[in-house]
């Protein structure tokens, strides 16, 4: 390899890096900051980071609890430069093996988005709600999406 080609190889390898899915973990805000929630989120990660529309993702929540849970939801909902777009309440125990000791634990939740999922930032906010209703924690977090043709022709 000749040397004036360095320069164009590190350009190159350079900018695919910004396209490139990544598993970084996710910085994150509780909705209260001066609660004191039984459960405390502990990290965020989001396979692939930026998510792929039309391609499987997988968002895993990993926290932490003082008390065993018995049971419950998982509140979500999902906007898009400010907009609601989606929303959900999932049953804790599909997302985890009930009774969850306490102790660590994760939350992992996959899903596949339309093909036809705009670009860009979007922001999500989750709420874990115990069996009787109770809050247990609540989260916000942004996250970004990406066209699979994008990630998928480097």
């Amino acid at each position: 390899m000749e040397f004036h080609s360095l320069p164009n190889l590190f350009l190159l390898l350079s900018f695919s890096t910004l396209f490139l899915p990544s598993q970084a973990n996710v910085t994150f805000k509780y909705c209260d900051k001066k609660a004191d929630y039984p459960v405390k989120v502990t990290g965020i990660e989001i396979l692939p980071n930026p998510v792929v529309s039309g391609a499987p993702a997988t968002f895993k929540i990993s926290a932490t609890s003082g008390k065993a849970l018995y049971g419950g939801d998982v509140v979500i909902g999902v906007s898009y430069v400010g907009v609601p777009v989606h929303s959900e309440t999932i049953d804790l125990c599909k997302e985890v093996s009930c009774p969850v000791a306490n102790g660590n634990f994760v939350i992992s939740h996959s899903q596949t988005l339309p093909a036809i999922t705009p670009p860009g930032p979007y922001a999500l906010k989750m709420t874990l709600k115990d069996d009787k209703g109770g809050q247990l924690t609540c989260i916000k977090f942004n996250f970004k999406i990406v066209f699979g043709a994008l990630v998928s022709d480097m």
